[in-house]
């Protein structure tokens, strides 16, 4: 019985998806928004349970990267994954986030944090050069896909979480404002060169079904953790430079916001056909939990956003647009506890 287990974990160690942490960062922002919403009874839950899951994670990436390095090397090259591994930032500053949040735990979430941009700094160069050296490389068509917008997503992770965690450099508060802001910029810059690629790729190339998976909800994703950062940055922005800045950043906020908003019906549309008319089976990948997460993140960004612009009438969606993101949840967790079951019949039949 040991050793039949001992191989699952390997072999679920040796396989793992790199944007696996999309888990994280999904059950992270949707319990969040449920404690925004005053719905704790499953914000503090899905808090617990996240933790499980991001030491869960973090015990399979170790066990990859001693046993099954070449795997990971492989993925790592790879157009089409290796962005994925850009959820383990983006998972561990929105962990971070609920610290804060939730049970006001600044020096955890300053921890993680630290960790976070450490991850970010070695993972956002290691990747781009990888990608520029290589000599194999995919056309266009072949080679991107939603998850490219990790990118933005890990690098609004950043500011998101040091807004809310600014105290700590009081001392450097003009110092570390500046260096935020320069963090919310450059996922602004990454999101308009990224999101061009992807409608070209849209436009002008056949999408097949199998094609048009879930990574593309991040879309909507990276333009939602954009305004999430942007609105931490004005209602926790304390620094003297950044008056002549508010209505600049009140706009470019906005401007991120709505074209967040605009891609939910359009990336509905693409699911109705990629499921109803192509008849493509929805069956569970961790992919999904990039569904997940902008949901969720489009919840809570709305809420920030109509803080921070003091627009009531905006409370009216994330009121209302949590039960979607609950649902979602909920559909995409019931698909992974099914996948494990029926991995573990497999192995018990083996």
């Amino acid at each position: 019985m040991w050793n039949k287990v001992t191989k699952a974990i390997q072999g679920e160690a040796r396989n793992l998806f790199p944007a696996y942490f999309a888990i994280v960062m999904a059950t992270g922002i949707i319990s969040i928004a449920c404690h925004l919403m005053e719905l704790d009874f499953l914000a503090f839950p899905l808090f617990y349970l996240n933790q499980f899951f991001y030491v869960v994670l973090w015990l399979l990436t170790i066990l990859r990267i001693l046993r099954f390095p070449s795997h990971l090397v492989s993925d790592l090259t790879n157009h089409r994954l290796s962005t994925g591994f850009l959820t383990i930032v983006a998972g561990t500053n929105v962990l971070g986030s609920q610290f804060v949040i939730l049970i006001d735990d600044t020096t955890t979430g300053l921890a993680l944090w630290v960790l976070g941009l450490a991850l970010w700094i070695f993972l956002i160069y290691a990747i781009f050069a990888i990608l520029t050296v290589k000599e194999d490389k995919p056309s266009l068509e072949n080679g991107i896909n939603g998850a490219w917008l990790l990118f933005v997503v890990s690098t609004q992770s950043i500011p998101v979480l040091g807004m809310l965690i600014a105290p700590f450099f009081a001392a450097w508060d003009e110092i570390f404002t500046f260096a935020m802001l320069g963090f919310y910029l450059l996922g602004c810059m990454f999101y308009l060169l990224i999101i061009s690629l992807i409608v070209y790729r849209f436009m002008f190339f056949k999408i097949e079904a199998e094609e048009m998976n879930p990574s593309y909800w991040i879309n909507t994703g990276a333009v939602a953790i954009t305004t999430l950062a942007g609105a931490n940055i004005l209602l926790n922005g304390q620094s003297p430079f950044l008056d002549d800045l508010y209505p600049f950043i009140k706009g470019f906020t906005l401007f991120f916001w709505v074209a967040g908003t605009w891609w939910i019906p359009f990336l509905f549309l693409l699911g109705a056909w990629r499921h109803l008319y192509k008849r493509f089976p929805m069956t569970y990948h961790p992919v999904y939990w990039g569904l997940v997460f902008p949901i969720g993140m489009y919840t809570v960004c709305t809420f920030r956003l109509a803080q921070a612009l003091q627009m009531d009438f905006l409370y009216i969606i994330p009121r209302y647009f949590v039960f979607v993101a609950v649902t979602a949840w909920l559909i995409t967790f019931f698909g992974l506890a099914l996948n494990l079951f029926k991995k573990f019949k497999a192995q018990e039949i083996r």
